[in-house]
């Protein structure tokens, strides 16, 4: 039996496919239609790696996500990112005029809305997954419903792709995370990049001198995302990623925001990854 990784999703959606090109297809896919069962699955052990969408370069960040990354207590081990296709897929035989009705998950029909705008009579459902959506039409043998999916799951499930390419914005990409209980699973010479979360005092200038410790140490900031503290009203938790050449930098400007900054953790150190 191979690793245990669980996605957001089932075979066939981007999910699957970050995990096959992260950890090769000899892989035990536990599939899981929400991030919060994922999730589940990496706390009780049952399984070794989980994988989870954060950023978008079109829809932006997905917010409730890096709050269930802390507040689990799971860790970044890594990062991969994906050019998004979308493509329309229908039962063979079926056409577009046999279509009422396209499923699919709300960021997919959201980047492919201006496609069917000269189909003013087709119906845009949400679903929670884009290649569950394309088993179901297989599985339930569905002749007027549509999906918006990856072209693996057509070819999984054997539906035909009746329009290729139909997200509004052609360069269009997904960040996702490589999840694990346990932090840092790579020699410190091969760590370039690391992802953080702390909380500053409420006075003026509080995260500009943290971000100057951050530049001092040579740190590159490649992503800031702020979050409010539930239990605290107007109080706020900074999200963010730093690039650097060497640790040893990383562990200076580690040190230091331990002292400067608030409920300080390292939610992840890893390899920087680059966009395919």
């Amino acid at each position: 039996m191979g690793l245990k990784v669980a996605i957001q999703g089932v075979k066939g959606s981007n999910h699957h496919q970050v995990a096959n090109d992260f950890f090769g297809n000899d892989i035990d896919l536990v599939e899981c239609l929400s991030f919060d069962t994922m999730i589940d699955h990496l706390c009780n052990g049952t399984v070794d790696k989980g994988i989870m969408a954060i950023e978008n370069s079109i829809a932006g960040s997905i917010i409730p996500n890096y709050n269930l990354v802390y507040h689990n207590n799971i860790h970044i081990i890594g990062e991969h990112y994906l050019s998004i296709h979308h493509n329309l897929m229908v039962l063979p035989g079926s056409d577009m005029e046999a279509i009422e009705e396209v499923h699919s998950h709300p960021m997919a029909l959201l980047q492919c809305k201006k496609f069917f705008r000269q189909y003013p009579n087709i119906k845009l459902v949400e679903s929670v997954d884009t290649a569950e959506t394309a088993r179901r039409i297989r599985e339930e043998e569905l002749t007027n419903i549509a999906a918006i999916a990856p072209k693996k799951a057509a070819e999984l499930y054997d539906l035909e792709i009746i329009a290729s390419e139909i997200q509004t914005i052609k360069n269009n990409a997904t960040r996702f995370i490589i999840l694990k209980r346990q932090n840092k699973v790579l020699p410190k010479e091969e760590i370039n990049k690391a992802s953080l979360r702390f909380i500053t005092d409420h006075k003026r200038g509080s995260l500009a001198t943290v971000l100057n410790v951050m530049s001092d140490c040579n740190m590159n900031l490649t992503k800031i995302q702020s979050l409010p503290v539930i239990e605290t009203p107007w109080k706020y938790a900074f999200f963010v990623d730093v690039t650097f050449e060497t640790y040893e930098h990383f562990a200076k400007a580690k040190s230091l925001l331990e002292i400067m900054s608030e409920d300080f953790r390292v939610l992840g150190e890893y390899k920087n990854a680059l966009l395919t």
